[in-house]
């Protein structure tokens, strides 16, 4: 068993994991432009761009033109490694061109080839003589051979082999168009034309040129080299122009034109409502809703909770430095009511839009893509009602909702303000701190009761009396890993005694939920269970002596006024297990512990429940 794991996390789900192996990166061979190429062989590439731009197609073009706006194809991972052997020499890791092929992941490269297989074949660029005399020599004797693992693309191969029979000639073909983007002759060719004015057209446009040029390179480049694989073949030829267009593209600043368009067609698509959940990151107790930088300092003591900065506001946080929750939503009307259930501070107020597009981020500016850019894309009033909870708790229960609608600019206001942290930063005295019972079951989120359960508790009865009551036989047991293994078919429980009572434990079970059951095993004694699953459904149910005490959802229904429930807030929907296993405790005297399910590990007997 791995001591690493905590005890009350072992046993019936636990699954070991393996890290994948990463090789390390190539270096780049130290290659040169040599003296005197670039003027002819941008004559040549002059030449030859408009055939080459001509068969680009629109969409892969713009994938490529978008490169330098951060909106660049999703790379694709790939377990495992891959092994080149040149006579007998063999290098592992990615070159710094495979590495640029690789990040546009496998779709682009190969709908690319498609479009340009015929055209490359038939493209002989006259290049000046001496452009590969600065490459080392290419192999072109001896044993060598090509291993690759997995799937490949007929690109990604066609570049691999290059890479070790042709050493240099990516670099050279790489530097070669960084140098003949910049040339004078070139540079009126490589912008989008007037005729591209939305943000695709611009895109394509851009991608387009820069790899009509890296084509022709590679094609010059690869036409002197003449390896005895792959040699200038189109594979080869759009592989390298490819990476070199990637690396180019990458670094170049976007045609001036592009940021208006691409504006534009944010808020052409903008659309209303829309909400978003994420990760923040969190430095000096703050994170913020703005257009811009988030402020080193704000002044919270107004309301304890936000601070309206320029351009949006910032939120004070229970935690330093770590990580909060946060959901975000943008109404095109204001909410009909204000939460106030489950949140400890709601506070409302104004803040102006100098531009638009305000997202939800830490202090250094991350986060995750689905909470940026989330205000709409114009400026105006806006008003944002922020509800926060467990600041005062400090750990991962702490969690904030960013509610955000036009409307005139209107005083703050604080709908409730309830947690310690805030009457501190408001300069009030602090309320009493409030007990709170549930806090003791807080371990059962991490452990492997976290996702869903029924913990049942009964008194007066055996164990082979609970079984039985559950429609179990107690001769008939089974491995509990197993029967944890076997998802979709019958139910089971596992048993346990502990002091004077039973407790039942179903893992991802709700038969302890079930009334008839439930009256079952309460006849002589006391029943209590508590269940919930991985969409927060959760049913709290008491009973004894065979008679129905409760049987009702915290926080969603109502309850009968108990003793048990005493100092349990169950209209708030936070901790509702914990608030439910305190009851149960209450009602029978035990609760569970961390002790149990190490015991239930150790024993490893589940019992299959027949269907009622």
């Amino acid at each position: 068993m791995n001591e690493a794991v905590p005890p009350h996390r072992r046993g019936i789900h636990s699954v070991p994991s393996v890290a994948p192996r990463v090789a390390a990166a190539a270096p780049e061979l130290p290659v040169t432009v040599p003296e005197g190429v670039l003027d002819p062989l941008a004559a040549v590439v002059v030449e030859a761009l408009p055939q080459i731009v001509a068969a680009i197609p629109p969409a892969p073009a713009a994938e490529l033109g978008r490169l330098g706006a951060g909106d660049s194809p999703r790379s694709e991972r790939r377990h495992g490694m891959r092994m080149v052997t040149v006579s007998g020499a063999g290098r592992l890791g990615r070159s710094p061109t495979m590495a640029a092929l690789d990040s546009l992941g496998s779709l682009l490269p190969e709908r690319l080839l498609g479009a340009l297989e015929l055209t490359v074949a038939a493209l002989a660029p006259a290049a000046p003589e001496h452009l590969t005399s600065t490459m080392p020599e290419v192999v072109r004797s001896g044993p060598f051979a090509f291993v690759a693992t997995g799937s490949e693309s007929e690109v990604s191969q066609a570049v691999r082999q290059l890479d070790q029979l042709a050493p240099g000639a990516a670099t050279l073909v790489a530097k070669l168009v960084a140098a003949l983007a910049g040339h004078e002759s070139l540079v009126p060719l490589l912008r989008p034309g007037p005729d591209a004015t939305g943000e695709a057209d611009i895109a394509a446009a851009h991608g387009a040129a820069h790899l009509a040029l890296a084509v022709i390179t590679a094609a010059a480049v690869l036409g002197q080299v003449r390896a005895p694989i792959a040699g200038a073949e189109p594979p080869a030829v759009i592989g390298l122009a490819l990476a070199a267009t990637a690396r180019l593209l990458r670094d170049l600043p976007m045609p001036p034109s592009y940021a208006g368009a691409l504006f534009a067609r944010q808020r052409t698509e903008y659309r209303l409502p829309r909400g978003a959940a994420g990760t923040i990151p969190v430095t000096g107790h703050r994170f913020a809703l703005t257009e811009g930088a988030v402020p080193e300092t704000a002044d919270f003591s107004s309301n304890g909770l936000v601070a309206v900065v320029d351009g949006g506001a910032a939120i004070h946080t229970g935690i330093a430095d770590g990580a909060v929750n946060v959901m975000s939503r943008v109404l095109e009307e204001p909410p009909d009511q204000v939460d106030l259930n489950g949140w400890d501070e709601v506070v409302e107020v104004s803040w102006r839009a100098a531009t638009g597009f305000a997202s939800v981020v830490g202090p250094d500016g991350t986060a995750p893509d689905q909470l940026r850019r989330q205000t709409p894309p114009w400026p105006g009033e806006y008003r944002l009602r922020v509800h926060a909870r467990g600041r005062d708790e400090g750990d991962e229960t702490e969690s904030y909702q960013l509610i955000v609608w036009a409307a005139p600019a209107a005083p703050e206001i604080v709908h409730k303000h309830t947690d310690r942290l805030g009457h501190r930063l408001r300069g009030e005295p602090e309320p009493a701190v409030r007990p709170k019972p549930e806090a003791a079951y807080r371990w059962v989120r991490q452990s492997l009761l976290g996702d869903a359960a029924t913990v049942t508790v009964v008194t007066g009865s055996t164990v082979d009396d609970v079984i039985r009551a559950f429609g179990g036989d107690p001769a008939h047991c089974e491995s509990a890993r197993e029967l944890g293994q076997r998802y979709g078919i019958e139910p089971w429980v596992t048993v346990l005694a502990v002091e004077d009572a039973v407790l039942a434990v179903e893992f991802n079970g709700w038969q302890g939920g079930n009334r008839e059951i439930m009256r079952a095993l309460s006849r002589s004694g006391r029943a209590g269970s508590m269940y919930w699953n991985v969409n927060a459904l959760t049913r709290l149910t008491l009973a004894e002596h065979g008679e129905l005490l409760a049987a009702f959802e915290p926080g969603i229904e109502p309850h009968p006024d108990l003793a048990v429930f005493e100092g349990l807030d169950l209209a708030d929907y936070r901790d509702k297990i914990g608030k439910g296993l305190v009851a149960v405790e209450r009602f029978t005297g035990y609760g569970i512990r961390p002790m149990d399910l190490d015991r239930i590990a150790g024993t490893d007997a589940g019992y299959p429940i027949s269907k009622p």
